[in-house]
């Protein structure tokens, strides 16, 4: 690897949300002992890495987590529900009240590996690939935060039926919280691992957009996305090297034990959709630029149902900061801290699972689930 392109690999694999621009192309990083503010160009390489990447012949191991029972990998899948025309992938396991697992960029149900058997010891355990994402369908469609919101909404009204609890990492945090946010009749409680989003900004001032002139209409706009697709297509084929998704999933991983076959795969079939570019490039360039109007403030503030943050305060791009802020503005909020990055559900899912079954167990979350 050249070492002009290798800390693009150490940006965040899963929580694409951050305030920062797209395509550029200076110095990647720009940190000190507490922040690292990343450039647009390792914003684009990071989306690269987290859209199902192409590796052959991996050395990782696949060994599974020692006295942790782990979902059986299916290249076919599980489970498949139809929602406004698109296939959606879903996993369902156990039996009891239900709980919802939704994955962060990138991944997808088979990231739940080491929490949905446990948990279903004791519930009915659900875990959905979103839309764009996993097994479920690429679709070549305008992609937007209220897209997943009405996908995991629709699937608890058409599939689960019941008060049901909902558990996101990262970019499935944010979901889970707007889901909750819109049908706050059916959940009952929020648990967040890392949770992508973030809070708004009380001094900033939005801006009109201005009428375009003719030469930003036809000349200047569609040069932009010309070069946007040729910036963003060699970086998609440059993160297709085996040795750059190793790398990537290693920095999202304090631990890297369970980096391991099973892994790789789940995140890299995905990568052979045909549309699975395209659905890149709409993710990037239409997505990932326009999340500020959607704040974790403006979202809690409409929420009334107990949350969970299990988070990974070794994550150094979602930090324990951000937790604690979550939790001083919203004080319906129980804060389980552990040692692990920014997936901790599968670095360290016996403690992970512990939190959770723990947190599902208390009185009033335990009343509202039963209630049907």
């Amino acid at each position: 690897m050249s070492s002009s392109v290798l800390p693009s690999a150490r940006t965040e694999l899963f929580n694409p949300i951050h305030e920062t621009r797209l395509i550029g192309l200076t110095r990647p990083f720009n940190c000190n002992r507490s922040k690292c503010v990343m450039n647009r160009r390792s914003f684009a390489f990071r989306g690269v890495a987290a859209a199902g990447l192409s590796v052959m012949g991996s050395s990782l191991t696949a060994q599974p987590v020692q006295g942790v029972e782990r979902l059986e990998f299916k290249p076919e899948g599980y489970n498949f529900w139809t929602w406004r025309g698109h296939k959606i992938h879903y996993v369902v396991q156990g039996e009891g009240p239900p709980v919802v697992l939704i994955h962060g960029f990138g991944a997808s149900a088979f990231h739940w590996r080491y929490n949905i058997p446990e948990l279903a010891k004791k519930y009915k355990v659900y875990a959905i690939d979103l839309l764009g994402f996993g097994w479920s369908e690429k679709a070549l469609i305008d992609y937007d935060a209220m897209v997943w919101r009405d996908q995991v909404e629709d699937f608890l009204k058409e599939i689960v039926k019941e008060p049901t609890v909902l558990v996101g990492n990262s970019l499935g945090g944010f979901t889970a919280l707007v889901a909750a946010a819109g049908l706050p009749e059916q959940v009952v409680g929020v648990a967040l691992l890392n949770s992508a989003g973030q809070f708004g900004n009380p001094n900033s001032v939005a801006k009109e957009s201005e009428e375009e002139t003719a030469l930003q209409k036809f000349i200047l706009k569609p040069l932009k996305e010309v070069f946007q697709r040729v910036v963003l297509g060699f970086l998609f084929w440059q993160a297709k090297q085996p040795a750059r998704v190793e790398s990537v999933l290693k920095s999202v991983y304090k631990n890297t034990a369970n980096v391991d076959d099973y892994l790789v795969e789940s995140i890299i079939m995905p990568a052979a959709d045909p549309n699975a570019g395209e659905v890149y490039y709409r993710l990037m360039t239409r997505f990932m630029t326009n999340q500020t109007k959607y704040t974790l403030d403006s979202v809690l503030s409409k929420m009334s149902c107990p949350l969970l943050l299990v988070w990974g305060d070794l994550d150094p791009w979602v930090g324990p900061a951000k937790a604690n802020s979550i939790k001083a503005f919203y004080p319906n909020t129980t804060l389980v801290n552990l040692q692990a990055g920014h997936c901790p559900h599968d670095e360290v899912p016996e403690l992970v699972n512990t939190a959770l079954l723990d947190w599902l167990s208390t009185s009033p979350l335990k009343a509202s689930l039963q209630t049907v």
